[in-house]
């Protein structure tokens, strides 16, 4: 049989959404329309679950209506088609408690097929079990699928909430440009050649750093905007090539002020969106947070912190670490491992990096170790002490360099907590502060900025700039969530010549800061005020929301960790006529190879 597809637009009607079909609504006659997720023929009746972005609602039809009996034996998966006809309660032993419609059904006396389908490489009603190049290349099929679809809802309210708390404490949502010029965010630029003046490129923007500064020189005292910014950096599970930020800068706050508004606005959109009361974050500078858990990103959700055991360590002989300048525990509470597990994670430490890993247990029968005699007699005893480790209790313990042993340990603390299945739930921030403010690189010779050339030093360090400028802390902080690094702000510097003694310590000469920067400097002539900021990565933000892995999950259209995008083939070729209107001629392994 061929069944006709209906030539009428606009007619469809609906009057509901499939997924919000309750018992409210028995007895009244509704229009349904979306996709065909299933159908299923029991003989005397057909049964198709009809799907829109709001979830699902089971559609029946009755031989008594011939004509839509005759559509619905004819549609497949992924038919788009509409469906009229009352509510009415599932009988009785057939309510699907999964289903959030599951009380009810519709009784269609019309179906109607608005397009057809040929059978999809990616299914809805198959999951994410498909190769995530073919999901990409038909993105468009994959977002069908509700559980990628309900990142997309969160998404929405994510964004909703940011605005309705962003305009309830005065912010000004400011559009900047997307055509710049390089400013200094740490990454590759993108580059977009100009056809007017040859030669000459603009920039996409990292951010809009540099123009969020120059608007609150122009007073407008609280700036936000939801921005898309780009980085041709390479590629991971959390990285995208064009990502969106939650960009924010403010005047006339000091550095707490901005730390608990921008906290505030991020639980007030997790108790809107999520439904979700978070408690207050603590903050830790960077050097605590190295020192506790050996990095910048701390998990909270690992357990507890690792403990400093070198003042005992250098006291109980041993003889393999005469020159250990620093000893740290980590402390696993009720952990009755066998040995072969224990012995498994001194194997899981080499893996990581660690030149070794002692573990000592305490137990009814005393204190046991695989230390052997590299530890004194009651040396395993006495770290244990110190680490007020408890019966049945577990303690890890590395020796090592400064900062480096940190580092083992910190990684090992979660592999253990992951390997235990000890990680907490839930969603654990926390603020990083006081990070240095310039880094070492050996490839150029000389300072760089650690986070970018406009932040504010820490006051009590200015004397350092002249003098051991690797030692100068900054007024730069970060989000951190569940290990994962949410935003990045700081204090801005708004004194011309502040600024130009940072620029002179990044090695930039007088001209090459003119070159660069002088259209900022020229504004800070006229009065800038104090200000500082902030930008949160949105889709990181709404990944971790999700409990999703990938950006890709939370991104519409994304690109693969190549920076390409199946579904439209870009990046792709020019075509001749425009690279000869740019003045520009292409070359690559594949191309006609410039001459030298």
């Amino acid at each position: 049989m061929t069944t006709r597809v209906s030539s009428r637009l606009g007619e469809v009607g609906r009057t509901d959404y499939c997924g919000r079909i309750s018992p409210a609504a028995v007895g009244a006659t509704v229009t349904v329309a979306g996709w065909v997720h299933r159908r299923r023929d029991h003989g005397g009746l057909i049964f198709i679950d009809l799907r829109d972005r709001t979830g699902l609602v089971q559609v029946v039809v009755s031989p008594d209506a011939a004509e839509a009996f005759a559509t619905a034996d004819a549609v497949r998966p992924e038919w788009v088609v509409s469906a009229t006809g009352p509510v009415a309660e599932r009988p009785e032993g057939m309510a699907n408690p999964d289903l959030a419609t599951g009380a009810v059904e519709v009784r269609a006396t019309h179906l109607t097929v608005w397009s057809r389908a040929e059978t999809p490489p990616v299914s809805p009603a198959d999951g994410a079990a498909v190769d995530e190049r073919v999901r990409l290349k038909h993105r468009y099929l994959d977002l069908r699928r509700p559980e990628l679809l309900k990142n997309f809802v969160l998404r929405d309210r994510v964004v909703f909430a940011v605005r309705r708390w962003m305009h309830a404490h005065e912010f000004l949502d400011v559009e900047t440009p997307t055509l710049g010029r390089s400013t200094p965010e740490g990454a590759r630029d993108f580059l977009v050649p100009s056809r007017l003046q040859p030669g000459h490129v603009y920039a996409l923007p990292q951010s809009p750093q540099v123009w969020k500064q120059l608007l609150m020189v122009g007073g407008v005292d609280r700036y936000y905007q939801i921005v898309k910014v780009f980085r041709d950096e390479a590629l991971r599970s959390d990285r995208q090539p064009e990502f969106t930020q939650i960009d924010v800068e403010t005047s006339f706050l000091s550095q707490s002020q901005i730390l608990d508004l921008m906290e505030d606005m991020v639980r007030s959109v997790f108790q809107e969106a999520l439904g979700v009361t978070l408690p207050p974050w603590p903050r830790l500078t960077h050097a605590e947070a190295l020192a506790q858990y050996g990095t910048d990103k701390p998990d909270l959700r690992a357990g507890p912190p690792l403990v400093d055991l070198t003042a005992v360590g250098q006291q109980v002989g041993a003889l393999e670490l005469p020159e250990a300048a620093s000893w740290v525990g980590i402390v696993v509470e009720d952990a009755a491992l066998s040995r072969k597990q224990l012995d498994a994670l001194v194997e899981q430490a080499r893996a990581l990096g660690a030149p070794g890993l002692w573990w000592i247990r305490r137990t009814p029968e005393g204190v046991r170790t695989n230390a052997g005699r590299a530890l004194a007699d009651g040396g395993a005893g006495r770290l244990a002490d110190a680490a007020v480790l408890g019966r049945d209790g577990l303690l890890l313990v590395m020796a090592g360099p400064m900062g480096v042993v940190n580092r083992h340990a910190g990684a090992m603390r979660l592999a253990v907590a992951a390997q235990l299945g000890r990680a907490a739930s839930g969603f654990h921030f926390l603020w990083v502060t006081d990070f240095p403010l310039f880094e070492w690189s050996a490839d150029e010779d000389r300072w760089t900025s650690a986070h970018h050339p406009f932040t504010m030093p820490n006051p009590s360090d200015l004397v350092l700039l002249a003098t051991d400028p690797g030692a100068a802390r900054s007024q730069a902080y970060d989000v951190v969530l569940n290990g994962v690094e949410l935003a990045s702000g700081s204090l801005r510097i708004y004194d011309p010549d502040l600024q130009a003694q940072i620029f002179s310590v990044l090695g930039l000469t007088p001209a090459e800061t003119a070159s660069k920067f002088g259209y900022l400097l020229d504004a800070f002539r006229f009065g800038p005020p104090p200000h500082g900021g902030i930008a949160f990565g949105l889709d990181r933000l709404v990944m971790l929301m999700a409990g999703a892995e990938s950006l890709r999950e939370v991104i519409a259209f994304p690109k693969t960790h190549t920076g390409s995008d199946p579904l439209m083939g870009s990046p792709a070729p020019a075509d001749p006529g425009q690279w000869a209107e740019l003045r520009l001629t292409p070359w690559g392994p594949d191309l006609p190879q410039r001459s030298s």
